[in-house]
């Protein structure tokens, strides 16, 4: 047992970082609009997040480097380097903003079920003091600096959300048929392309490529461990998606026509807790939003160290620097009048669009001999990348127009 937790590493971590307010939210709004119809997007995602997060994980071990430093280092042109570098922090700094965001607001809705909402004045703005508080702890966790330390104290949390929603899903005894059938047979929805894109922002999160290529240098430090990274990576992905698998199941059995608020996202966990169901879900959006709003930070650091050559140190004042100004952005933005759904929904919306351009240098990076070796991607490992990177493009192309005719039309 003691050799199991040991190699509990970096792959809990991104798993923690995708089962956040933002799954628990869109998937079970994914259920209740469109019942098992859209499992099949779940079902991508997860696979895409395998193949991409595995990339990411063999690049940090084997070059020694985070993606943020290779891609930099093996550009040769001064203007397509600074390019691609101001490319890929607009990307991150964006995206983790919105992320952070959607991460605040999802404790608050799980705490504002339990305690009443305080307004407070600060600079001009009203800021909700939930949103402050879970600011304030996500602060302190990140202010300690110790990678085993966040790392230990997300595993007890997921895995108790975890098993919560897969009891769940199975007391509601699906129609399995139904299920399987949702997740192997792609199908569309009128309505449902926003809803797509969102479950796989959700899943496959642009900043965990970056995130992970740099975790796993701090946890394992030769090659030879590549197969514990993998390993590691395989449990901590499928495990995160059979939960996300198991919300929307859960979701599809709830008669609510629309979700609003913890309440309302709760109804997916009656038939295990009851009436009660509404307080447990509102502590474990609390405890997701806390894990969730440490790692986009840690992310954004991580790029802006890699881009910018910083030295190795989660302690350093230009670390600590990027990730407070990520954790300040999400603590404002979740505070400025928007309800926590829609923010948390644009976040995985956004982190979807963004997607591509992040996938399309980890690609590009691990076919790179020069970095790679011998532990370049294969011919397989390529046509699997590039179906992923074009799937991404066409459905991020899809949303960009839908959300376009909304507007114009």
């Amino acid at each position: 047992m003691k050799k199991i937790f040991k190699n509990i590493g970096p792959g809990t971590l991104i798993a923690a970082a995708f089962i956040g307010p933002g799954t628990v939210t869109v998937c079970t709004i994914a259920g209740v609009e469109f019942g098992f119809t859209l499992l099949w997007a779940m079902m991508l995602s997860i696979v895409a997040t395998i193949v991409l997060q595995e990339m990411a994980a063999r690049l940090g071990l084997i070059s020694g480097q985070g993606l943020a430093e290779t891609v930099k280092k093996e550009i040769g042109s001064p203007v397509v380097r600074a390019s691609a570098i101001v490319l890929i922090l607009a990307a991150i700094l964006v995206g983790n903003a919105a992320y952070e965001a959607g991460n605040i607001s999802g404790g608050v809705l799980g705490l504002q079920t339990i305690f009443e909402s305080i307004q407070i004045n600060v600079a001009g703005l009203r800021i909700n003091f939930l949103s402050i508080l879970i600011g304030v702890l996500s602060f302190v966790l990140l202010y300690l600096g110790n990678y085993k330390i966040i790392e230990r104290s997300l595993v007890t949390l997921v895995l108790l959300m975890s098993l919560s929603f897969i009891i769940t899903a199975i007391l509601t005894k699906p129609d399995m048929l139904a299920v399987l059938k949702g997740l192997l047979v792609p199908k569309v929805p009128k309505e449902g392309w926003l809803t797509i894109i969102a479950l796989i922002g959700t899943t496959v999160v642009p900043y965990n490529l970056f995130l992970h290529a740099s975790l796993v240098k701090e946890k394992w430090k030769d090659k030879d461990s590549l197969y514990l990274a993998r390993k590691d990576l395989y449990i901590s992905i499928i495990l995160g998606g059979v939960v996300s698998i198991a919300i929307m199941v859960c979701a599809a059995a709830i008669t609510t026509a629309e979700v609003s608020n913890a309440s309302d996202l709760a109804k997916g966990l009656e038939p295990l807790y009851g009436s009660y169901s509404k307080y447990f879900l509102s502590v474990g959006l609390f405890a997701a939003g806390i894990t969730s709003a440490i790692t986009a930070p840690l992310a954004a650091a991580y790029v802006a160290r890699g881009c910018f050559g910083w030295k190795s140190d989660l302690r350093s004042k230009k670390f600590r620097g990027v990730w407070m100004i990520i954790l300040i952005l999400g603590v404002v933005f979740s505070s400025l009048g928007f309800k926590p759904i829609e923010i948390i929904k644009f976040a995985q919306v956004a982190n979807g669009l963004l997607l591509p351009i992040i996938a399309g240098f980890l690609l590009w990076i691990v076919n790179r001999s020069s970095v790679m070796g011998t532990y370049r991607n294969t011919k397989f490992q390529n046509v699997i990348g590039v179906l992923i990177l074009l799937t991404t493009v066409i459905l991020g192309a899809k949303s960009l127009i839908k959300v376009f005719n909304i507007a114009w039309f």
